[in-house]
């Protein structure tokens, strides 16, 4: 069985004007079992659902009284959607989220993802479960940061993130609430399975999790799966293998936030993984403020699930995030028109993004506060975010 139903187009249709219309037109480019595993969340999808409810319950102000010349912007810096983190400057703040097996919808994978990437300018999160090899995709997208999904054996992980820092990776990101699958009804519902021709080439020669001898009744998940899981100490002794930024992927609660800057983390996404993980975990979006106020102005928070227009973008920013990850629209592109496609739907959002500023009155991205949002959450208080120093 093919993984391609139909054969990737060399040109963008002319009514794909939207992530929504890749989404739409998606359907015909990849089969069916596939597109539930990628669509799906898990259980009965309440978190992804949220995930795009709450943005849009989320209303922006806009200003009518604006001076956008660079007198104007002195203050705040020129005009423009660029932004820092990590002390590199950002042209506008989006990042590709990691996902994994790129090669089910294209035969050039995340090669053709990187592509995209780099014509782009936006740094490409390379996953651990790629089926190219990281090197090859770093190269390719030329920014790229690393995503590590912990393996039993130290020295796996010590592998992998010097494999990282070799190709050239900026930072390294630990997805860490994903310690087993959840419950994806959708793509059992459609008999998916991942094709024997679709390999994870960076954990190859890597030791594998031993085999663990369990007593008759005991839960493989909770002694088995979760054993393998990192710990406080785990956590800690990885914070000492790499001078790179270091940041927690999948973070929903405060006090996690809070212990993991306590542990040297340099940053944290706040995620619920697309809905893939924990059903009825809140809308990442909604978690944010909290956590901000948890963590303080300073420390870079970045966001993802659910991001599909630039009013998204700017929702996010004005309550605290400093960038965004985008994820399942990369499969969507992908699949409808390989690298082009993703590319175009980078370049869909950055013009969304652009737009929207002009419209709440933000001539760049430091005068994005709680101000343009018509409620804001109480937690959140204009002027608390200082991108600058980031």
């Amino acid at each position: 069985m093919t993984h391609i139903q139909t054969q990737a187009l060399s040109h963008i249709p002319s009514d794909i004007v939207s992530l929504g219309d890749y989404e739409r037109v998606a359907a015909d480019f990849i089969r069916r079992d596939i597109l539930e595993y990628i669509n799906g969340g898990v259980a009965d999808d309440s978190t992804l659902s949220a995930n795009r409810s709450v943005f849009d319950q989320l209303k922006l102000y806009n200003r009518i009284i604006s001076n956008f010349s660079s007198d104007s912007c002195s203050d705040n810096g020129n005009a423009s959607t660029h932004t820092e983190l990590f002390g590199r400057t950002l042209t506008h703040p989006l990042l590709l989220s990691p996902v994994a097996h790129q090669q089910l919808v294209h035969p050039q994978g995340e090669l053709a993802t990187a592509e995209a990437a780099r014509a782009m300018n936006t740094p490409m999160i390379i996953s651990t479960l790629s089926n190219t090899p990281l090197a090859q995709i770093a190269k390719t997208a030329e920014r790229s940061w690393f995503q590590l999904y912990w393996q039993p054996h130290r020295e796996a992980n010590l592998a992998l993130i010097k494999q990282a820092e070799d190709a050239g990776c900026e930072a390294i990101v630990i997805t860490l609430d994903a310690p087993v699958n959840g419950l994806r009804n959708r793509a059992q519902r459609a008999g998916f399975r991942l094709p024997d021709s679709i390999n994870e080439v960076n954990l190859m020669g890597l030791p594998q999790a031993p085999a663990r001898e369990l007593n008759p009744g005991d839960s493989i998940v909770l002694k088995g799966f979760m054993a393998d899981a990192p710990n406080m100490e785990d956590l800690h002794w990885l914070r000492q293998q790499t001078s790179l930024p270091l940041l927690a992927k999948g973070v929903s609660h405060p006090a996690d936030a809070k212990q993991f800057i306590q542990l040297g983390f340099n940053g944290l996404i706040i995620s619920n993984h697309g809905g893939r993980t924990l059903d009825t975990l809140p809308a990442s979006i909604d978690l944010l403020p909290a956590i901000r106020q948890a963590v303080g102005k300073d420390v870079p928070l970045l966001l993802d699930s659910g991001i599909r227009r630039g009013t998204d973008v700017i929702k996010a920013l004005a309550l605290g995030a400093n960038a965004v990850c985008i994820g399942r629209p990369q499969m969507w592109g992908l699949a409808v028109a390989g690298a082009l496609g993703v590319a175009h739907c980078l370049k869909i959002l950055k013009e969304e993004i652009e737009v929207s500023m002009a419209l709440c009155g933000c001539a760049n991205i430091k005068n994005i506060t709680p101000d343009i949002l018509v409620n804001p959450p109480a937690s959140i208080h204009s002027r608390a975010r200082h991108l600058g120093d980031m």
